[in-house]
């Protein structure tokens, strides 16, 4: 299976791990990723309150350097996966604005391909139950819980990935890695990532509420799909280790690059992971 791959900004700096992780776990898959040559910024999450033009022409370009590829492109950050679906919306259903941003961006929207995240190729594309026949390294005894954070199922009518208040394909995925995902009523909730500079008094209050219902719940750790998200909550508190989920995956499947991983989290994963038996 052959797919175009837009990283974007956080894969390359602070989320360095979601990136090395995603392409460890698809290539172990057999899945061939395309990195989109001179790809951009997506413009998340300045230019869209600030410019909206900019703040579509910069995801748009990425989409036409995508669609020169023919085949469907994943975007691992939330945020970015989030402004390609925009762009991609209007471009499909608004002829005024659409033809706007193709004149910037100098292509014709075609379409004939998908944006999708990484959980969507994983969890449904590829499918739960190979993920499960491949696990070497059950992750028994880890009790987790799934978080989404706003923009990966937000606004639903946009991404048009899961249910936009109670998403379950997350927990899915844990199950089958044989760890133990738990209920709770936070998956979607906002951590206060984009306000980390202008407020973090409210990010801060937002973090500390998330961890404190995820020991409520039971919960060892947290799991994420956003590198936005990922850094916000490990910054704001100090105990509660926060997984991405393709790291969990390389660990299950027995991906001996997993161990460079850990090192950089700013919460070390690694002693939770050695009282299950589960780390070196």
């Amino acid at each position: 299976m052959r797919f175009s791959y837009y990283p974007g900004c956080s894969l390359q700096a602070t989320a360095i791990e979601y990136d090395l992780s995603t392409r460890a776990v698809l290539q172990h898959l057999g899945v061939e990723l395309i990195e989109l040559p001179d790809w951009n910024c997506c413009g998340a999450s300045s230019a869209h309150s600030l410019n909206e033009t900019l703040a579509l022409s910069l995801p748009a370009r990425n989409l036409a350097l995508a669609q020169k590829e023919g085949v469907d492109l994943v975007a691992p950050c939330a945020a970015c996966f989030n402004r390609l679906k925009m762009a991609e919306k209007v471009l499909r259903e608004d002829p005024i604005k659409g033809g706007e941003i193709e004149k910037a961006v100098g292509f014709k929207y075609e379409g004939g391909f998908e944006v999708r995240p990484p959980l969507d190729l994983i969890g449904n594309l590829l499918g739960l139950e190979r993920l499960q026949s491949m696990v070497e390294r059950p992750l028994s005894g880890l009790r987790l819980v799934a978080y989404y954070g706003c923009l990966l199922v937000r606004p639903p009518e946009v991404v048009q990935f899961e249910d936009p208040e109670n998403p379950q394909l997350l927990n899915r995925l844990l199950q089958a890695l044989g760890a133990e995902p738990l209920e709770w009523s936070y998956a979607t909730d906002c951590c206060g990532g984009s306000l980390a500079l202008t407020r973090s008094d409210l990010a801060k209050t937002l973090v500390t509420k998330l961890v404190y219902k995820a020991r409520e719940a039971g919960a060892q750790a947290m799991v994420t799909t956003c590198p936005l998200c990922q850094v916000n909550l490990e910054m704001r508190q100090e105990k509660m280790p926060i997984f991405y989920f393709t790291e969990l995956v390389g660990l299950a499947l027995g991906i001996e690059e997993s161990k460079k991983w850990w090192g950089k989290h700013l919460i070390h994963p690694r002693p939770l992971l050695r009282t299950l038996g589960l780390g070196d």
